[in-house]
């Protein structure tokens, strides 16, 4: 018998406190794995084992719960993917595409100059080394707090703010760099 015919309250309360953060979820899983179907996989597999084990929840947020599971779910993901051959693969040209939930910018330029500068900012975090990709996809991306980022990663909150002042301090290097690079 599935958890949500056991009982129907139980579903109705995971999927009002749950659903909301679908997207963050997602955004993290896709950098976190860089791989658009990856990606779905775990953040199913994510949501299954939180509505399984809602009951045992106790907290306000449950977005860093959630994010706590999906790192569960990324590092099984990656222990099976170093068991198998790996070939080098470029970005998924999905994730080039601009979402249909926003608006295009003024004219053909500025969208031309927001895509190069789109796919600069995700290359740049991509090759960040994962804590710190990890914690500033967290806070810049999914607007968590220190304390929920460090709830979510397992780690003291000093540990993650250093992380996030490092990881930021990279990025604009390398952007400093690439833009030095383009002149």
């Amino acid at each position: 018998m599935s958890p949500t015919s056991e009982d129907p309250d139980k579903a109705r309360r995971f999927r009002e406190a749950a659903l909301p953060h679908l997207d963050d979820v997602y955004t993290l899983a896709r950098y976190l794995l860089r791989d658009a179907s990856d990606a779905e996989d775990a953040v199913q597999e994510c949501y299954l084992r939180a509505l399984r084990h809602f009951d045992t929840f106790r907290g306000e947020a449950i977005k860093p719960w959630l994010f706590a599971i999906l790192r569960n779910v990324c590092n099984a993901e990656y222990a099976r993917r170093a068991n198998r051959p790996s070939a080098i693969e470029d970005a998924p040209e999905a994730a080039e595409q601009t979402p249909l939930w926003r608006e295009s910018e003024a004219g053909p330029e500025a969208e031309v100059l927001r895509r190069r500068d789109a796919t600069a900012i995700r290359k740049l975090i991509d090759a960040l080394a994962e804590p710190f990709k990890e914690t500033f996809v967290l806070r810049e991306i999914n607007n968590l707090s220190y304390r929920e980022i460090a709830d979510a990663v397992g780690a003291p909150v000093g540990t993650v703010m250093s992380r996030l002042a490092r990881a930021r301090a990279m990025l604009r290097a390398a952007w400093t760099a690439e833009e030095e690079q383009s002149k």
